[in-house]
């Protein structure tokens, strides 16, 4: 267990002033490419096409990131995120109900798709709701803008005027880098916009005409009507997603945001549209760098909302405090692909945050100053607040937080109260992580992972099958080694544990497995002697008593 104050001002500055860190490198060049400004404004977002997963996650805690980064070097920073949620719903996922509901509304501005739980006002408001509900725990805290609100209310009528009256220099763009089969035919009419039918409200239309300012003429190719719409008025017309995001640079003045590497690909997205703010909006492209995909251990693929094959941030806070999530991806880089898992793995990702904490605290060293400086600033990049907590988290290794809980049965209170010599001021990050860990232990952990340890009062109760020299062996335990186990450290114990086997002439496994059978039904368990010490003397002799 450890309990320290925390770190000197003087080591925190000296920390701060390197750039150890993939964040503060990125703050770095946006300061250094775009000057010194009196906003910054970064910028995230996403289609709410299906469950927002922890893949998506990785954009917004990157974007961050970098917004704490600008923040720490005494930056105004504007932190925004889009839901474009005037976006087509082209596919129903999966693990949404009433899906013939769904498929009645496929072609549909995915804000007029409803909401088929019945819980929000729209499929698209259901699935920012979720979102918007979580990043606080987090500890991020965006501004939302909602792009069909935006188109409706004509926000950027300008910026698709601007489009529609340089159609060919944007198609010129949008075919520098394709080859011959994928170019724009030279002789085909290119239109930036798109429009939802008023009448329908499908996306099955065609651009008729455009009047060279504001006003544009579509046809819907299911209904057969016809609108003359104003761009200034109208509610239906918006721009193509090569067109729409340059212009949204342009218009939120956005220096900084990354894109999935899909879209960095040579030539892709952001190689477009990069040409699209140049040339058509006269504003550089932002600062940006590829984040690439998270996966999930033991199944190919990315994640995809659309197939509702994902693992939300809910389902990750379930299993790991706020702060071990955000070191999930502070700790790593953007363009490191890792895959998500809820086995064993879950261990190791508690123990590496740990050791990373206590060389933070200064309870563990670093191998050298650079590597403290590198696992402090992870360290302070993973705290929900943006700034060091007033102390320490009290540690207790995880497989023994675990072993701590099955014992007492999933009796958090009980835990806590067991350890001594936590502070007030640890005791609810403590709480949290007894949670977390009770949730893996009872709906993720390999089977072989759990046990429950006996209660001879249970009526469930069945006595354990214990061969006769290792009974004689238990009852030696429960008459000479219980009484003074209260004295002895845990290495005494297990030397006493191996005494009574040599004694007995049997092979210590043999007494261990009967240990385990008759402790909790299984072969295994524990490292022995420090599970005795766990459970105490009193319940040991309980269960005990019944073989003596």
């Amino acid at each position: 267990m450890y309990n320290f104050t925390i770190m000197s001002n003087e080591n925190m500055a000296n920390n701060n002033q390197k750039l150890v860190h993939w964040a503060d490198q990125t703050a770095e060049k946006i300061i250094r490419e775009r000057g010194d400004l009196d906003l910054y404004t970064c910028a995230s977002g996403i289609t709410p096409s299906g469950t927002v997963h922890i893949g998506n996650f990785r954009e917004i805690i990157s974007v961050d990131l970098v917004v704490r980064a600008l923040r720490s070097r005494g930056k105004n920073v504007r932190f925004i995120y889009s839901w474009d949620d005037y976006d087509v719903f082209r596919k129903v996922p999966v693990n949404m109900p009433d899906q013939d509901v769904l498929e009645n509304h496929l072609r549909f501005p995915i804000t007029m798709v409803p909401d088929t739980t019945g819980r929000d006002s729209s499929y698209a408001r259901h699935h920012e709701v979720d979102v918007e509900e979580q990043l606080p725990r987090v500890g991020i805290h965006p501004e939302y803008l909602y792009q069909a609100e935006r188109y409706r209310k004509n926000m950027y009528a300008e910026g698709m005027k601007i489009a529609l009256q340089n159609r060919e220099k944007i198609k010129d763009c949008l075919n520098r880098y394709r080859d011959d089969a994928h170019k724009i035919p030279a002789d085909e009419e290119y239109w930036p916009t798109a429009a939802f039918c008023c009448k329908c409200n499908k996306d099955t239309t065609e651009m008729v005409s455009y009047d060279g300012e504001y006003g544009l003429t579509y046809r819907c190719t299911s209904c057969g009507h016809e609108e003359n719409a104003d761009l200034r008025t109208s509610k239906e017309i918006k721009l193509g997603w090569r067109v729409d995001w340059p212009m949204r640079w342009q218009f939120e003045k956005t220096l900084f945001e990354p894109a999935g590497k899909d879209h960095h690909s040579q030539g892709g997205s952001f190689d477009t549209a990069r040409l699209v703010a140049d040339e058509i909006y006269n504003w550089p492209a932002p600062v940006t760098f590829r984040y690439d995909f998270i996966g999930i251990k033991g199944t190919p693929g990315k994640m995809s909302s659309s197939k509702g094959k994902v693992i939300s941030l809910p389902d990750v806070l379930n299993v790991y405090p706020p702060e071990i999530v955000r070191y999930l991806f502070a700790g790593t880089r953007p363009n490191t692909e890792f895959s998500i898992s809820f086995d064993l793995d879950v261990i190791k990702t508690y123990e590496d945050y740990d050791k990373t904490e206590r060389i933070a605290w200064g309870v563990d060293k670093a191998k050298n100053d650079d590597v403290f400086a590198k696992e402090y600033r992870i360290y302070e990049l993973s705290q929900v607040e943006e700034k060091m907590p007033s102390s320490m988290a009290y540690q207790i290794p995880f497989r023994h937080l675990c072993n701590l809980l099955q014992t007492n049965s999933g009796d958090i209170e009980a835990v806590v109260a067991s350890q001594k010599d936590i502070k007030p001021d640890q005791v609810e990050r403590f709480r949290t992580r007894c949670k977390c860990a009770w949730y893996w232990i009872t709906e993720c952990a390999p089977e072989d992972f759990r046990f429950a340890l006996n209660n001879p009062d249970s009526e469930n109760f069945v006595k354990a099958e214990v061969g006769e020299k290792e009974l004689e062996c238990i009852k030696r335990i429960y008459s000479e080694i219980l009484p003074k186990m209260d004295e002895l450290e845990e290495k005494p114990l297990s030397e006493a544990v191996y005494g009574v086997a040599a004694d007995a002439g049997i092979e210590p496994k043999a007494l261990f497995n009967a240990t385990y059978q008759i402790l909790i039904s299984k072969d295994q368990g524990p490292r022995l002697a420090n599970f005795m010490k766990i459970i105490g003397k009193e319940r040991l002799e309980k269960i005990f008593k019944v073989y003596c």
